[in-house]
């Protein structure tokens, strides 16, 4: 079985509840964590760890908390008060842990899915989202990753052109495929909003309903926003059902096409 699950912020105590709950085995079973597998949490080293050394059976893509993480640990950026990474920051095997976050993806195609953090701008077709994402994968691969990773931060340019600079370029294609929830059907990103889709500031919209989108008939699997609620859209897949929040760690089935879910076991 082939399971996509959504953001565990280091709430290792769901995920091991989720996996006895979905009789995971490490033999037959292959996992595809959708980002955010680190922080707010506190056992982020534990569940990085539980990953990376099951990388034959076990994936995932790049959440925005897994890329602070690497930004904080290989830059001059310091770690916010609220963060719950340092216990990874600090290990014997930190480097080994960063190298593996250094060669995830930010986007995975499964047979008929797209795995992704928060989201495709409606502008993108597929080739377009995993040509763009394979430059940011190339720097995140490169010697200048430091270099590269200090530059990432901040929400310009907020809309896409051809004419971007390999820099500019890989800015957007962060915010867009780890921050976006909210977009204009151009992909003008905004990122203060992140309530549910009935809260969206004026002339946007949820990135997956605008009716111009290329990747409307594919499969999209995605976590980050943990404030949709009720969501019918065709072939979208929302899977951050807040556990560090104490509610829910998901999963989603790829087989049997049905949700599994834990509630939060993290104060218990």
């Amino acid at each position: 079985m082939d399971y996509a699950i959504g953001d565990v912020q280091g709430c290792f105590k769901s995920l091991k509840g989720l996996l006895n709950k979905i009789n995971f085995n490490i033999d037959r079973d292959r996992l595809y964590f959708l980002g955010d597998v680190v922080n707010r949490g506190n056992n982020s080293l534990e569940t990085l760890r539980f990953i990376q050394s099951n990388q034959d059976n076990m994936d995932m893509v790049l959440g925005n908390h897994d890329f602070h993480l690497l930004v904080c640990a290989l830059t001059e950026r310091k770690p916010n008060k609220n963060d719950t990474f340092l216990d990874i920051l600090s290990a014997p095997d930190k480097n080994a842990l960063l190298d593996y976050l250094l060669t995830r993806q930010l986007v995975i195609e499964h047979d008929d899915a797209f795995f992704v953090h928060a989201g495709v701008p409606p502008q993108w077709s597929k080739s377009d989202t995993i040509k763009n994402a394979e430059v940011v994968h190339k720097n995140l691969q490169s010697n200048n990753v430091s270099d590269f990773l200090s530059k990432m931060y901040g929400n310009y340019p907020n809309k896409w052109s051809n004419g971007l600079s390999n820099e500019e370029c890989s800015r957007y294609t962060i915010n867009a495929l780890m921050r976006m929830r909210f977009c204009k059907e151009d992909g003008e990103l905004e990122f203060d909003h992140k309530l549910n889709i009935d809260q969206n500031p004026k002339n946007f919209a949820a990135w997956f309903l605008h009716s111009n989108r290329l990747m409307a008939d594919e499969k999209i699997f995605f976590g980050h926003w943990s404030s949709l609620k009720n969501i019918k859209s065709k072939n979208i897949y929302p899977l951050d059902f807040g556990c560090s929040w104490g509610e829910d760690l998901a999963a989603f089935d790829l087989e049997n096409h049905n949700y599994i879910t834990q509630v939060s076991l993290e104060l218990s």
